[in-house]
């Protein structure tokens, strides 16, 4: 499968590799879910070669209800792509770290300040390679429709197309994208779907020790408070949970 770079409302992505489609904003997204999961198998791995990023987009009432609101084309939050390299993930996790807890028990073994992020795994990442062992999930779940978006890297998504799904929480999508550039870098943490209001990432490298993985989940918390709220448990709990979890999913519902 070939895929030749396209920009933003020049042209289409070839008919021959790609079903129906069209440009909202900065994203090109096909009309129909995928009949064939190795359409995205296939966009991961001429990725280096072609520019364009493939997301899964999970079937959502939503988008249909609100048209393109999930998008902001209007300058507010997109183009962010330029201000990603300016922000620092540790500063910015520091900052949206919730330092609130009754009696502070649900935020142990840390405090009301943010500790810091986890050290990179001692292990090889490989974003593309993980983002690529997508094949089991693909055939399980319903069909999503396919995204492309020119990007330097998959973390750079939500910024390039102005993503709202966190504007609840936060409206610094491109400060969102530095903290997933990180976690690329960190753990071969890859974008695979992006949702109205939710993301997933597959993970090539997670945390393999709970010493390791707690950290990790305070920087979860920081970056998706609904997220974590949603699970039972403290904060203990949930970093068992990311023990050599390859799937790291996060919502602002």
């Amino acid at each position: 499968m070939t895929i030749a770079p396209f920009r933003p409302g020049v042209g289409a992505p070839p008919v021959q590799t790609l079903p129906p489609g069209r440009w909202h904003g900065r994203i090109w997204v096909s009309e129909e879910p995928l009949a064939r999961p190795q359409r995205y198998l296939s966009c991961v791995a001429e990725f280096e070669r072609s520019g364009l990023w493939p997301v899964l987009i999970p079937p959502d009432q939503r988008f249909t209800a609100r048209g393109e609101d999930w998008l902001d084309d209007r300058g507010r939050l997109a183009p962010a792509g330029h201000r990603i390299g300016n922000a620092d993930p540790a500063e910015v996790l520091a900052r949206w770290w919730d330092g609130s807890c009754c009696g502070g028990a649900c935020l142990r073994p840390f405090g009301t300040r943010f500790p810091g992020l986890a050290k990179r795994s001692h292990r090889r990442s490989d974003p593309l390679a993980e983002a690529g062992n997508t094949g089991s999930i693909l055939t399980a779940r319903t069909p999503h429709r396919l995204g492309l978006v020119q990007a330097d890297r998959p973390a750079d998504v939500p910024a390039l197309i102005g993503w709202t799904g966190m504007i609840k929480s936060t409206d610094q999508v491109a400060e969102l994208s530095a903290v997933l550039r990180s976690w690329e870098d960190r753990f071969g943490a890859t974008l695979v779907t992006l949702g109205f209001d939710s993301l997933e990432l597959s993970v090539s490298a997670p945390p393999r020790t709970h010493a390791r993985a707690l950290t990790v989940a305070a920087e979860h918390r920081a970056f998706s408070l609904p997220t974590y709220l949603a699970q039972p448990g403290n904060l203990r709990e949930y970093a068992t949970s990311l023990v050599q979890s390859r799937r790291w999913r996060f919502s602002w519902a």
